[in-house]
């Protein structure tokens, strides 16, 4: 999610979205074929262990179904169908917290614990250059791997608190109307930069930030393909945005530990909602 998707070139790709697929744009803003492998061991020091997190009450292996709207399609086998570990799909601190249009935060001015300024390349100020501290150390573990290749990477906005997302929302409301700005403008409470747990991506050459094109830029291009190894998945995938609501966004990526990453691309699941069985939240309740 970004700050300044406002920009002629992003609305006018929703709007060319829009047009083509026949929906409401549905915009994400508030405001790859390296061969290095990490080691093992940088890649474990990255997953929380479950002492980190609140165990989940939320996924089971039954619950696929539950929630789904009349006529909709199966979603995928949540994760505890083939993961051993489980994690509160609920709690802030959570690595699988899932936060939507349908499912803001609890409570909705949380603040991370852990907030650190992690080690990398950062072109962001303020909180946004924050990262709750599991994040950051496989941000920095990743950024590095990513140097190794010849690409540069550049964390381009971190940490969103409540505060700031009121006053970003309410400036989209006065200047455009409640409906259009939930097109463009997390709620306040509902975004995942609130959690420390994503964060967005520029280039290191400075092209195309929070643009379409930035899809083809080194940074985006490699982190499709390896942010997984470090715990990472784009949270909002091209042509999903009828399940996570947002259109997509290459840059902004999400932490849910390398084991969780790595069992979606195995098993070519794109989102979140699909991964653990919830419903789709293309709009706000």
């Amino acid at each position: 999610m970004c700050y300044t998707c406002g920009s002629p070139s992003r609305r006018s790709f929703t709007r060319f979205l829009a047009a083509g697929a026949g929906l409401t744009v549905l915009s994400a803003c508030t405001s790859e074929a390296p061969k290095a492998v990490p080691s093992s061991s940088a890649a474990s020091s990255a997953s929380p262990s479950p002492a980190a997190v609140t165990a989940s009450t939320g996924p089971t292996a039954d619950a696929a179904t539950v929630g789904q709207p009349p006529g909709a399609p199966s979603p995928t086998p949540s994760a505890s169908a083939t993961l051993a570990r489980q994690f509160s799909l609920d709690d802030p601190a959570s690595p699988w917290v899932i936060v939507n249009k349908h499912r803001p935060l609890k409570p909705a001015d949380y603040v991370p614990a852990d907030l650190v300024r992690p080690t990398i390349a950062i072109s962001a100020a303020g909180e946004a250059a924050l990262l709750n501290s599991t994040t950051a150390a496989a941000a920095e573990a990743m950024f590095a791997a990513a140097a190794r290749d010849g690409v540069a990477i550049v964390l381009a906005s971190g940490y969103r608190s409540y505060t700031t997302q009121v006053t970003t929302y309410n400036g989209y409301v006065a200047a455009r109307g409640q409906a259009d700005a939930d097109t463009a403008s997390a709620r306040p409470g509902h975004s995942e930069h609130q959690t420390g747990w994503a964060f967005d991506i520029g280039d290191g050459g400075g092209a195309c930030s929070f643009q379409p094109c930035f899809a083809d830029q080194p940074a985006a291009t490699w982190a499709k393909a390896n942010a997984y190894r470090f715990g990472f998945v784009v949270r909002y995938p091209w042509m999903l945005h009828p399940i996570t609501g947002y259109y997509y966004e290459p840059w902004h990526l999400r932490y849910i530990g390398v084991e969780a990453a790595t069992d979606m691309l195995n098993r070519g699941i794109g989102t979140l909602e699909e991964y653990f069985g919830l419903e789709a939240a293309p709009a706000y309740l």
